[in-house]
């Protein structure tokens, strides 16, 4: 039982000290004035002085705190401070009278008082998100605070603290008393219970040493680094520092952590390795962790409604209950076998999976080759379209399998598409930790190996020390309870004879554990430790192979050109998608809101099959005489503006501006071209001089040819000219650099330009510009190409092509992207004299652009677009996703501008709202943090700190306010 001194302080309330108190005392014991202010503590009290040219924490702790207690804290401090830690430590400051923990009376009350420098910085607690790099690094602080105490010796550490984790359960029961509700004080005192019983046979082997023991969210400072995120780099409150568990150091900051988790215990392992990295752990040490875990949760939360029963106006006790209770349920909510292989495995030290011992077939009737194995993953062809969505979709194809050989079976391990959850921040549990038999009903089955029967239903579970099989769908005749040999008859499948029966088979090495059916991604290498496949009961290999996500990385890396980037540094292996959506090979599903590409959406039927009939009888190149190119371009000409009647058909995007500069080149007779800076247009030699983007060539300016004449961005936003008169600016300055070119001896050949401003997140050209540019360089003989690859195609949602927005016409027209869903494809659309201007330089053709099936695609993708209304939902939806964007915008500083309309919008992100610096490291952080919610998003413009919201078409109003609401998530809670 915990000392009775002890359990008399857990009662204590705060000194009455107040403010005005704490202005004396600064003054006649430190001989310091300025403004002040009350920072929280449980049972102390701390206040802030800020006297203008430093800061300094005032502590006041009530006299039943032996002194010894309080200066072995400051002598702590003082030797963390002495050592190359890499960690900012408060200083003790002495009193005026030179004693460094003086007693003062106030009120009647003595109490003693201690002055420390203040650190600058935040604390992680009012960080609702921590980035697994943050986790880490709170770990490691603790590492090296511990290992920085490990030699430290004091008087004043041998104390009796109801935060000592060796002392957790009595302290634990004992505040309980003050717990009102009957159901909390229960599921505490359970917790607390089962805690301390796995504790007990570690307690011997657990080092001791002089630790800190409250290195948590609020008593760690952190700075922000470069991304915007807060990296710990301070330690602060030495007041519960003593000789105790070493091990209770680490469980502490995990507990800490698990209120930033999202209810996922496994959020503190890099927390875990961190620290093992710095100041390794023995094996019952790690195994002890969890447990410390949950018992720090439970005192905790006792403590918390004890210290309100006696101090219920403590603010500070009441803005931290709430993540208490928090931490105590993610504590809870896991299984302990499960948290001792995680962390076991997170440092390295998880041992080899022991041999299952099988004597005897579970179904000896059935032959291995009797069983037809379905697929349930992502790449199952048995699951087109949206059938994963289907609840009965398992049961049905296992049902279909058994009607060919009488025995079908689903397969441990893998990551069933069925249950994946489309539009969901965290990643469902899709890894099948058992296994699903259809077969004939009534067939017999046997004990594999000595057993106790457990029965519950049709549910069955034989039971011994080391292993457990548990059975649905068993028709048993034996009692509950029942004792069986291996090889014993334990029952026959549900169903009649003849008939068809279901059976559920799953092993766990738990005993007292109820397993789920299964486990999440994250956390299926230790799960499936816990529940090892049963497929060795079947005598047949029914294990579904593991994804080599990351050795196919390598692969393309070994074989794939460097300079074809993919997204993220690690990116999901994405296989298969479905309208809006893409699903990844650990059934993980993403919005897509990046895809301008895909402007059906993923997987469209209509489409897949128009594309299979066609391959199925012709497809060659444009040379040959066929109805399909003819009605293909007859659409295309028909979607532009009168005049411009003549079609190319080419590959790509590229390929399309490529074509378009040698038309303007062949037709002017001239070969100056003045591009946009800031603007992107393609790959091929042509393309890429018109090309001035730094984010796609950091060598851009320095590398165009001399043909290229960029001239000033029209941006809007962060351009030179803003506001009214914009217009005006910078169409001076294309008359200025066509004047130059003209005092050079130059002609000009023609002008090229988005029809807005794509590449640098959607922004609209001022008004009136395209018109009078597109006037100035046609009074000079050059063409004006409308680069419509990226907006146009009805992308826009109020208009088709982009062009119309500004009311011209231009003289060439170049689409591409979305006019084959994916398929190779691209066009330029001009008038019949530019076209025939090519003739002088010999005829031309695309291998694959008007091919048969390219053709088919093009005009199937006008066909749905027009039959699905997706020019209207992309105005729409569009209007509806950009309102959302800008209420953000209201909200959160960083939100500097909304662009463009339709579905291709730009969120611009900004440091400050004045200079309009550049977000750039926090646009990347925060794609990287809506990745893990579940959205596909990426940077673009020259300073990647725009992001580039151009998703199918066919996006639902839902999946809009889903990306609306993980963006507000990650500016609230951080990345």
């Amino acid at each position: 039982m915990a000392d009775s001194a002890l359990l008399q302080r857990t009662e204590l309330p705060r000194p009455n000290v107040t403010l005005a108190d704490a202005k004396v005392i600064f003054n006649e014991f430190y001989g310091f004035s300025g403004t002040i202010r009350e920072l929280g503590s449980q049972q102390d009290r701390n206040f802030l002085i800020d006297t203008g040219e430093e800061r300094l924490v005032l502590k006041v702790t009530r006299a039943d705190y032996p002194q010894p207690e309080l200066d072995a804290q400051n002598r702590a401090m003082e030797h963390l401070r002495n050592l190359d830690l890499g960690l900012r430590i408060p200083e003790p400051i002495p009193a005026l009278t030179g004693e460094y923990i003086p007693q003062i009376e106030v009120g009647g009350q003595y109490y003693w008082v201690r002055l420390l420098s203040y650190l600058d910085g935040e604390p992680l607690t009012r960080q609702k998100y921590l980035a697994p790099e943050v986790v880490a690094s709170f770990g490691d602080v603790v590492a090296r605070i511990a290992g920085g105490l490990k030699d430290f010796r004091h008087a004043g550490l041998e104390r009796e603290l109801q935060w000592d984790l060796r002392r957790a359960g009595p302290v634990a029961l004992h505040l309980l008393k003050s717990v009102a509700d009957q159901k909390q004080r229960d599921r505490i005192a359970k917790a607390m219970i089962m805690a301390v019983k796995r504790l007990q046979p570690l307690a011997s082997e657990l080092r001791i040493q002089a630790i800190h023991h409250d290195i948590t969210d609020d008593n760690v400072v952190a700075t922000p680094n470069a991304t915007g995120r807060l990296m710990p780099d301070g330690v602060i409150d030495f007041g519960d520092v003593l000789y105790g568990w070493l091990v209770a150091d680490l469980a502490v900051a995990c507990a800490a952590l698990l209120h930033h988790a999202d209810g996922d215990p496994f959020y503190i392992l890099p927390a875990v390795k961190a620290f093992h990295a710095r100041y390794p752990l023995s094996e019952a040490e790690l195994k002890a962790l969890w447990p410390l875990i949950v018992a720090r949760a439970g005192v905790l939360v006792a403590s918390s409604e004890q210290q309100l029963s006696i101090d219920p106006d403590n603010d500070y006790v009441l803005g931290n209950i709430e993540h208490e209770r928090t931490i105590f349920e993610v504590a809870t909510s896991v299984p302990y076998p499960l948290m001792e292989a995680a962390i076991l495995d997170a440092a390295g030290m998880l041992p080899d999976e022991p041999e299952l011992m099988m004597s005897h077939p579970l179904l000896p009737s059935l032959a291995p080759a009797d069983f037809l194995l379905t697929d349930l993953t992502v790449t199952s062809p048995d699951l087109p379209r949206d059938t994963w969505s289907d609840q009965e979709i398992d049961w049905k194809l296992l049902a279909r399998a058994a009607m060919e050989t009488g025995v079908s079976s689903t397969r441990y391990g893998e990551f069933r598409l069925s249950y994946t959850k489309p539009l969901s921040p965290t990643p469902p549990a899709t890894f099948a930790l058992h296994i699903d038999v259809c077969l004939p009903g009534a067939t017999e089955a046997f004990a594999p190996f000595d057993g106790t029967i457990l029965l519950d239903g049709h549910h069955l579970i034989l039971s011994s020390p080391e292993l457990s099989l548990h059975l649905d769908g068993i028709d048993c005749s034996l009692e509950d309870g029942a004792t069986v040999k291996a090889g014993d008859a334990i029952g026959t499948v549900a169903g009649a004879a003849g008939g068809v029966g279901g059976l559920r088979i799953q092993l766990c090495r738990d005993p007292d554990l109820v397993p789920p059916l299964f486990a999440k991604p994250q956390q299926s290498a230790v799960w499936r430790r816990i529940c090892p496949s049963p497929s060795p009961l079947l005598g047949v290999g029914v294990d579904a192979p593991a994804p080599e996500s990351k050795a196919l990385l390598e692969r393309r890396k070994k074989s794939f050109a460097k300079p074809q980037k993919n997204y993220y540094v690690d990116p999901p292996q994405i296989e298969r998608g479905w309208r809006e959506h893409l699903f990844d090979m650990n059934g993980r599903a993403y919005l897509d809101m990046v895809n301008n590409v895909t402007i059906l959406g993923h997987g469209n039927p209509r489409l897949a099959e128009a594309v299979d009939r066609q391959w199925a009888m012709l497809n060659t190149n444009s040379r040959f005489h066929y109805a399909a190119v003819a009605e293909f371009s007859d659409r295309l000409a028909s979607l532009a503006p009168e005049g411009l009647d003549t079609v190319f058909l080419v590959n790509s995007g590229s390929e399309a501006v490529d074509l378009a500069l040698r038309l303007a080149w062949a037709h002017s007779g001239h070969r100056n071209i003045l591009s946009l800076l800031e603007a992107y247009h393609g790959w091929t030699v042509a393309s890429d001089a018109v090309s001035t983007s730094l984010a796609d060539n950091p060598r851009a300016l320095e590398t165009r040819p001399d043909w290229v004449h960029p001239v000033m961005s029209p941006n809007t936003y962060r351009g030179k000219y803003r506001g009214e008169g914009a217009t005006d600016g910078y169409v001076e300055a294309v008359t200025a650099k066509i004047a130059e070119i003209e005092e050079a001896g130059g002609k000009l050949g023609g002008f090229i330009a988005e029809s807005v401003y794509g590449n640098a997140g959607g922004i609209p050209l001022p008004p009136g510009y395209l018109s009078a540019v597109y006037a100035l360089v046609r009074e000079r003989g050059g063409l004006c190409i409308a680069d419509e690859v990226q907006v146009g195609y009805g992308r826009l949602g109020h208009h088709f092509w982009g062009f119309e927005q500004q009311g011209v016409i231009p003289d060439i027209i170049t689409v591409a992207k979305g006019m084959g869903n994916g398929q190779p494809l691209g066009a330029v659309i001009t008038r019949r004299e530019i076209a025939d201007s090519l003739e002088k330089e010999g005829y031309f053709f695309s291998s694959s652009g008007g091919s048969p099936v390219s053709c088919v695609v093009g005009m199937t993708v006008l066909d749905i677009m027009r039959d699905e209304n997706l020019q209207q939902n992309a105005r729409d939806t569009g209007d509806h996703l950009k309102a959302r964007l800008e209420a953000l915008g209201q909200r959160f500083p960083i939100v500097g501008a909304v662009h463009g309309m339709g579905l291709y919008l730009g969120l611009e992100f900004v440091r400050d709202r004045e200079t309009l610096e550049p977000a750039t490291e926090e646009t990347a952080a925060i794609c990287d943090r809506l990745l893990d919610l579940g959205v596909i998003m990426q940077p673009t413009g020259d300073h990647l700190n725009v992001l580039k919201i151009k998703p199918p078409l066919c996006l639902s109003r839902e999946s809009a306010d889903f990306f609306a609401d993980m963006l507000e998530k990650v500016l609230s809670d951080g990345w």
